[in-house]
């Protein structure tokens, strides 16, 4: 089966209104007093689904063979888009600290920027850990953002999100080095 070749690009762009729909219902549902349960769920499932994509639009690259420069190039992209909004959401909702959305937003957005600035030379794709870590931010972010303290009870649900969030920062400031020394070394051996 045939499958469009910009379909993979198609689905890594599409996640990038999808991120602002999702900001915007996030917010509507717990910062403007509407405290809505049926927004926040909205908005969780619409990370969810968005999250969901960063796999589906690998997945489909790599299968068919259709890998461009512009799918390494804007995935990640997008991908900072959707978890930076969902990170920066729950800090304006006070559900997660803010020193935690700094350190991650940095590392996110200096590496991006960085590959930015690169591109014209060559297009860095995400390393191993880069991956790990994506998965994981997804993983974390999902639980925070669906409201399943209402399943759970709030304590169990707030300690469940801290130590997430903790393994989360560890692990983006971990492959932020990562990134940081493959980068270095590949300089090195091109001299």
């Amino acid at each position: 089966m045939a499958i469009p070749r910009q379909l993979p690009n198609a689905i890594t762009v599409a996640r990038i209104p999808l991120a602002v729909v999702f900001f915007v219902v996030l917010l509507l549902g717990g910062r403007y007093g509407l405290d809505d349960i049926g927004l926040r769920w909205t908005a969780g499932v619409l990370f969810v689904v968005a999250i969901s994509t960063d796999w589906v639009d690998g997945y489909l690259a790599r299968r068919y063979d259709i890998v461009s420069d512009f799918g390494k190039l804007w995935d990640p992209i997008a991908d900072k888009l959707l978890t930076g909004a969902g990170f920066v959401g729950l800090a304006i909702l006070a559900e997660v600290d803010w020193w935690i959305v700094a350190i991650i937003l940095v590392r996110e957005w200096g590496i991006t920027i960085h590959r930015l600035l690169i591109s014209s030379e060559h297009v860095v794709a995400a390393a191993w850990m880069g991956k790990i870590k994506t998965a994981v931010q997804g993983v974390a972010l999902s639980w925070a953002l669906l409201p399943l303290h209402v399943v759970v009870g709030l304590p169990v649900w707030t300690v469940v999100t801290t130590v997430l969030m903790i393994i989360v920062l560890v692990l983006t400031v971990a492959s932020g080095i990562d990134y940081i020394v493959a980068q270095v070394r590949g300089s090195r051996a091109q001299k």
